[in-house]
């Protein structure tokens, strides 16, 4: 399986919804079992909610913060975070390059410690 970031943007925006009336923000590049790998790319505003799942974050391009249970963090590319299912999180005065991959995986809920 492979997928390169040029690919994904070019399926970006996604399908328009209630959530994501702009399109989705995000393209799917590999799923397999309970794991998934996208690309997320969103433009001015992060209006995303918590996840089901356990999540990491590698920040592909861009810097800005990033905001996980009221506790701001400062990336650039190169930097990665894990965010636990359910923990409130989302991106803040990012750049317009700003791009990070996200892997979700394991049982909803998250993975017992």
């Amino acid at each position: 399986m492979k997928a390169t970031v040029t690919e994904l943007l070019q399926r970006m925006p996604g399908k328009v919804s209630e959530e994501w009336p702009m399109g989705e923000p995000f393209a799917v590049a590999l799923a397999h079992g309970s794991m998934s790998v996208e690309l997320y790319v969103p433009k001015d505003i992060d209006i995303q909610t918590p996840h089901d799942q356990d999540e990491l974050y590698f920040i592909h391009s861009g810097k800005g913060d990033i905001v996980i249970a009221g506790t701001r963090y400062s990336f650039e590319p190169g930097t990665v975070f894990f965010i636990p299912a359910h923990i409130e999180h989302r991106f803040e005065n990012f750049s317009a390059d700003f791009a990070t991959w996200v892997v979700f995986w394991g049982p909803k809920g998250g993975e017992e410690v």
